[in-house]
């Protein structure tokens, strides 16, 4: 059976790595509940939503094979260590399965790394052997400090480095997920976030070793991919 591709890619390629974001201050329930029902469609490997959100994305997603996660001191990295960490605690109580945090992007910039480690690590054991995704802010740091910042976050037993809130002056470039991809071990991975809109970014992302990337675009994208794929 000829599987469809696009730029070598198949449709479960795609969409096996999109975490669909759901994290905009101003969405209604009725949005949540839309954008859910988008990911469930599409066969989104999960949607990220907001913490307050998370007990009723899950029930909107049980029976599907989407993942429900959701955010930890979004998206300044400011809380104190024992916040986050019931923050995350609170939100696997509630159904979260996958934990993007933020670091301490100031303490890091401060030159605290045994603080920022010790900080990812309490959030990594509060989750239990879910997945931690450790978002690094980019806009707001210099390659030195992205490439520490990898280090402190293979270092602490997270899962993944990924590039940025969504809320900051910059998201994803390219030269900074390779500059990423390169600065932690191969059992580590990557993700995108903020401005992959379309089909190609979201590939192009993938190209240099990314393995889920952010989106609010996911239908956008994944009709791109049926409607360009041969």
């Amino acid at each position: 059976m000829n599987v469809p591709t696009y730029r070598g890619r198949t449709y479960e390629d795609i969409a096996g790595a999109i975490d669909h974001s759901l994290l905009r201050p101003e969405l209604t329930l009725a949005e949540v509940e839309a954008g859910c029902a988008v990911a469930a469609q599409y066969r989104t490997v999960s949607v990220c939503c907001r913490p307050v959100d998370v007990a009723f994305a899950h029930g909107l997603l049980s029976g599907t094979d989407v993942a429900v996660g959701t955010v930890v001191s979004f998206p300044h990295g400011n809380s104190t260590t024992a916040v986050k960490v019931a923050e995350t605690a609170d939100a696997i109580a509630n159904g979260a399965t996958e934990i993007d945090m933020v670091l301490s992007i100031g303490l890091l910039r401060s030159g605290q790394l045994q603080r920022v480690q010790d900080d990812i690590a309490a959030v990594v054991a509060a989750a239990d052997g879910r997945l931690v995704k450790v978002i690094l802010e980019n806009a707001y740091l210099t390659d030195a400090e992205k490439v520490s910042a990898c280090h402190l976050v293979e270092a602490a037993g997270a899962d993944y480095v990924k590039t940025s809130t969504g809320f900051a002056p910059s998201g994803a470039t390219l030269d900074d997920l390779r500059l990423m991809r390169a600065s932690v071990g191969p059992q580590m991975k990557v993700k995108a976030a903020g401005g992959v809109r379309t089909l190609d970014a979201l590939i192009d992302v993938l190209d240099v070793g990314c393995s889920r990337s952010g989106a609010t675009a996911t239908a956008v994208i994944l009709d791109d991919f049926t409607a360009r794929a041969r």
